[in-house]
């Protein structure tokens, strides 16, 4: 796609208000530029004041942030939100039932329809958890599901997280400061509410509980700690759903039961919400310098005894290799055709894709297959010379590391910037809960916004910012 056909989700080609855009664009024709600065700026001592920041590694100032908020929202219809839902319910049912599969017997190996090797030699698959099957044989109980949009009606899925997907406390935060900066804006659209999250995960949590745990199971949160860049988001998680906040030295393995150490002894422990990576999960299990999990978890889990949620080894399923088959293995597992597209993607490892992609890869975007953050990728069309050869020369060094995709050319939403009002490119990351009642899809999510002008890259760590995503009925 050009420049030119860009879908702009706020305005038609003719100028024209979308639906669901009306009363705010009313609000941005009469609203001062003094009015909007002042809000603009009430935002940000809002977010400092409540101390939503973030860090990020190896940055040589060493400062927390703030990511930039954009107080424009994004809206979607009803009708959108319906089409998006059922395409990440039947999306996260195919995941679970891949990972669940990849640990169990490999039907889909046998069938030939993905490689043993991408699984094998995949760095997330965990041979400790071959044969383990999970209470409601869930493995994926909370997934972010990054999407990106091309035209009024299509949707392309750019990546799955399954491991331990993050930025649902901006999401709700987001909305926090949207009903108190503009609450008259607000309450002209009949916005579905997200702010039920904390209590639709603490619900799926404990469905998932272990059939040994009491009628009130007991949930945790476990964190690497206050150092983590998501630290935040972990106290303000286990604060919302009323559950506690531990570190690994907190839990102990006793005859095979977590327990939490209290003021009034042990207490078993049932579900773990854990934002720690399976690495340092358990030093007995794998890396045996970790002091951030717990000794003997794993042992624990295998046994029964207590769920971890995200199941351990769900990133094999994150890795970008993988995701190039997932039309595949949602027709494999549900009988099905994907109701949200893939970004058509070229396997480097494969010959003829290597070859295709040396030869264009200035106008296409260059992927790790483990790669995260907008970190470790090219995009070909903003890239000089020099960066596209050094990409070539690692192409051809390791080309099974790498995949590459077309440029879409994303839908853009209205942004405040220092120029005024301009468009800017946006994804989505919306959050699914899996349960052993249900599945769950919290109308919104994230949108994360590429603030730079042309930018495609929305990654907070690299300059993007956040709006708050509206579901209306109109």
């Amino acid at each position: 796609m050009t420049e030119q056909s860009q879908f702009n989700e706020m305005y038609g080609p003719d100028g024209a208000v979308r639906p669901g855009y009306a009363a705010f664009h009313e609000w941005i024709q009469t609203a001062s530029r003094e009015l909007i600065d002042s809000r603009k700026l009430e935002a940000e001592h809002f977010f400092r004041r409540i101390g939503i920041t973030f860090n990020v590694y190896g940055d040589v100032q060493g400062a927390e942030r703030l990511i930039p908020f954009d107080i424009i929202p994004r809206v979607l219809t009803t009708s959108e939100w319906d089409l998006l839902s059922r395409g990440l319910e039947q999306r996260t049912k195919a995941l679970n039932a891949f990972i669940g599969d990849v640990y169990g017997a490999r039907e889909i190996v046998r069938a030939g329809l993905v490689p043993e090797d991408l699984i094998f030699q995949n760095p997330a698959f965990q041979p400790e958890m071959v044969g383990v099957r999970p209470a409601g044989d869930i493995f994926v109980h909370i997934a972010g599901i990054d999407v990106v949009r091309v035209d009024a009606e299509t949707f392309y899925v750019l990546e799955d997280n399954a491991r331990t997907p993050s930025g649902v406390s901006y999401m709700l935060e987001n909305r926090e400061a949207m009903m108190r900066l503009l609450p008259d804006v607000f309450h002209q659209h009949r916005v579905l509410p997200v702010d039920d999250y904390p209590d639709a995960l603490l619900a799926t949590l404990r469905s998932v509980a272990p059939k040994t745990a009491t009628r009130d199971p007991t949930v945790v949160l476990l964190t690497p700690g206050a150092f983590n860049s998501a630290y935040y988001e972990h106290s303000f998680l286990a604060d919302k759903m009323g559950v506690e906040l531990v570190e690994g030295s907190d839990l102990f393995v006793r005859g095979g039961i977590v327990y939490m150490r209290t003021t009034q002894g042990p207490r078993r422990v049932d579900v773990i919400y854990r934002r720690i990576d399976d690495e340092f999960l358990d030093p007995l299990a794998f890396n045996p310098t970790s002091l951030l999990g717990v000794p003997g978890l794993m042992s624990a889990y295998k046994a029964g005894n207590v769920t971890i949620a995200n199941a351990v080894g769900t990133g094999v399923c994150d890795d970008k290799a993988i995701y190039s088959y997932m039309p595949e293995i949602v027709k494999f597992y549900l009988g099905e055709e994907p109701i949200l597209k893939n970004v058509p993607t070229w396997r480097c490892r494969e010959a003829d894709s290597l070859k295709y992609v040396l030869a264009n890869i200035d106008k296409l975007v260059v992927k790790e297959v483990n790669g995260s953050g907008g970190y470790g990728m090219l995009v070909g069309p903003h890239a000089t010379r020099e960066q596209c050869d050094a990409f070539r020369a690692k192409l051809r060094d390791s080309p099974a590391g790498f995949i590459a995709q077309p440029t879409l050319s994303l839908s853009t939403v209205p942004c405040f910037v220092e120029s005024g009002v301009a468009p800017r490119h946006v994804d989505l990351r919306p959050f699914v809960l899996s349960g052993a009642d249900r599945v769950r899809c919290v109308p919104g999510g994230l949108t994360r916004v590429a603030m730079k002008e042309g930018s495609l890259v929305v990654n907070s760590s690299q300059g993007g910012g956040t709006k708050d995503t509206w579901v209306v009925e109109v």
